[in-house]
């Protein structure tokens, strides 16, 4: 009976969205082209990664070596951008990873997903916020923070003086406003922008390599004696030179803060209903935007290298302050306006993934049935505006920028792994957009794995997808998410690896093992033969590398990050098992 219980309840948690079943949209015109896409993601994706983080990364975590950490993030980006090109096709709606996952392994992992989508999406606001008030500061010379501290600081504590806190929350609430505007007219004002944007880090591009030096590339301990720095051990702050003064485990580090850089282009699967010819455009307009934007951060991060020695890039500090290293004053305020003006188009409908996020789940029943009236009822929208600011607020107070992007990037990487994991199982499944009932399919698959046999594993009787050879997939897949996910943990401590402690070489071994088994057993079911724009080659190898990948730099996380990110779960968990899962669609069908 407790067996049969806990069955059941096993069951809820993996209930998928049928295909068939309404999905909540926006509605809005077919007006916009590959183009079109192509400068809303890079206009999305290239932006306070550059100006604010860029200086953190290369200071205290890779040096020059940065341009490594590019191109390991780049590359986890690539891998994950196939993976949404392809699923776009699956499930031709406007959507996020949370709607594909519903759709396609169960209704837990798309609440997970969800929240950690609102998680993202909200901090990414917040960084922006604090990005743009940092930005006017230095245009205006600090002169704002220096009144602050001389005239008030000796009545409030002065955390809030540093911070400059209040000005950011005033500026969520004009962003949160605007956000209600013609989205078509931002649109067009925030492509100029962009524009704006690339023409500005072009320009620092060519400066950097015309003021370059290769040499800086190549410091050693000398340098810093010359410089007039004694603190030059290898332990030590400043690292110990060369190309990779802080080590592979810099490089990692590094790897992790830049995978930040690249967030942004999945916005472009949020626009499905307004695109032209949705089924070309969606791949084309991923894959062109993060190519684009994999060039502009490898020659921006190669270029501020090569005209400031590594050590001299304070963190906290912003690209254009390194112009005033090489003595380029007025390049200092040129480029500082163009990050301005770029924000600036970065925050026009910034906030629509967050609401759309909210009101889809909501809509799902997975969160409060209020909040499907964000955009059509004033109250909703005002007490939505009074909650996120209040939250803002707490986040700006207390945590910092670093902090805020370690956290949106560890939510975002677990989405995107899901993805990943979402076309390693549709690729490999019946077809279920032809109307077949999902209760039907399992009841196919309870009486088909009756007939599971070890020939049957390795050498399947059918050329295409059966309910079995989908649920051995199902079941093959989660298991190597395991083993992959253990390998990462083992692989994140390397030192003792490399110290060649035998227990952990074993362990290591034995896990390569596995994962190389259960892939061949993968690799020998039937995948679909649906004809579609767009498919992942290499199946099911890309999307297990971009899993492991997306794993691995999560284990370079912080302690308190994950911290932060487990309350945050824990909040969602509550709401799920005490509303979400008796409220669902799936159960309460309409």
């Amino acid at each position: 009976m407790l067996c049969q219980a806990f069955h059941r309840f096993g069951q809820k948690l993996v209930r998928r969205r049928p295909l068939e079943e309404e999905v909540f949209e926006i509605s809005f015109e077919r007006s916009l082209s590959t183009l079109d896409l192509v400068a809303l993601g890079v206009g999305r994706t290239i932006g306070a990664g550059v100006y604010i983080l860029a200086c953190e990364m290369i200071s205290n975590q890779a040096g020059p070596s940065i341009v490594i950490c590019i191109l390991v993030a780049g590359l986890s980006f690539v891998l994950t951008g196939l993976c949404y090109a392809e699923i776009s096709a699956w499930v031709p709606h406007s959507g996020s990873s949370y709607l594909y996952t519903y759709v396609i392994i169960g209704e837990l992992w798309a609440f997970i997903t969800g929240w950690n989508l609102i998680l993202s999406f909200t901090a990414d606001t917040v960084i922006y916020t604090m990005t743009w008030v940092l930005t006017f500061e230095n245009l205006l010379g600090n002169q704002m923070s220096q009144t602050l501290r001389e005239s008030i600081s000796q009545h409030i504590p002065q955390v809030l003086v540093d911070n400059l806190g209040y000005f950011a929350v005033a500026l969520l609430l004009l962003l949160r406003e605007i956000e209600y505007m013609n989205f078509y007219e931002l649109f067009a004002l925030s492509k100029v922008f962009t524009l704006v944007k690339i023409l500005v880090l072009s320009f620092v591009i060519i400066s950097g390599f015309i003021k370059g030096d290769l040499h800086n590339w190549q410091l050693t301990e000398e340098d810093y004696v010359k410089a007039g720095l004694n603190d030059t051990s290898k332990l030590g702050p400043l690292g110990s030179g060369g190309f990779v003064p802080f080590g592979f485990q810099g490089i990692l580090r590094g790897a992790a803060t830049c995978f930040y850089t690249f967030i942004g282009f999945s916005i472009i699967v949020t626009r499905v209903k307004e695109v032209q010819n949705p089924q070309r455009s969606i791949p084309m307009g991923i894959v062109i935007s993060l190519f684009i934007c994999f060039v502009v951060y490898f020659g921006v991060f190669s270029a501020l290298t090569l005209m400031v020695p590594y050590y001299k890039l304070q963190p906290g500090s912003t690209l254009p302050e390194a112009f005033l290293h090489i003595g380029w004053a007025p390049a200092y305020y040129v480029v500082g306006f163009g990050f301005f003006c770029s924000v600036c188009g970065i925050f026009m409908g910034f906030m629509t993934p967050i609401q759309w996020v909210i009101c889809m789940m909501a809509e799902d029943g997975l969160l409060f049935p209020v909040l499907t009236r964000i955009y059509t009822s004033i109250y909703p929208r005002f007490m939505a505006t009074v909650v996120f600011t209040i939250i803002a607020a707490i986040t700006i107070f207390f945590l910092g920028i670093t902090d805020l992007v370690d956290l949106r990037s560890i939510g975002t990487l677990v989405s995107y792994s899901l993805v990943a994991f979402c076309v390693l199982i549709i690729r490999y499944q019946p077809d279920r957009r032809n109307g077949g009932h999902e209760a039907e399919v399992q009841q196919q698959n309870v009486s088909a794995a009756e007939r599971l046999t070890l020939q049957g594993l390795l050498f399947p009787g059918s050329p295409t997808p059966t309910p079995l050879s989908g649920r051995v997939v199902y079941v093959c897949s989660s298991l190597l998410v395991l083993c992959l996910t253990l390998l990462c943990l083992v692989l994140a401590h390397w030192p003792v690896l490399l110290s060649g402690n035998l227990a952990w070489i074993s362990v290591v071994v034995l896990l390569l093992v596995l994962i190389t088994g259960i892939t061949g057993v993968i690799w020998r079911q039937p995948q679909s033969s649906s004809p579609l724009r767009f498919k992942v080659p290499a199946v099911p190898l890309l999307p297990l590398l971009s899993i492991f990948m997306n794993v691995y730099l999560m284990m370079q996380m912080t302690a308190g990050t994950w911290a932060r990110f487990g309350v945050w779960t824990l909040i969602g968990f509550a709401i799920y098992f005490a509303y979400g899962v008796q409220h669902n669609l799936v159960t309460n069908p309409t």
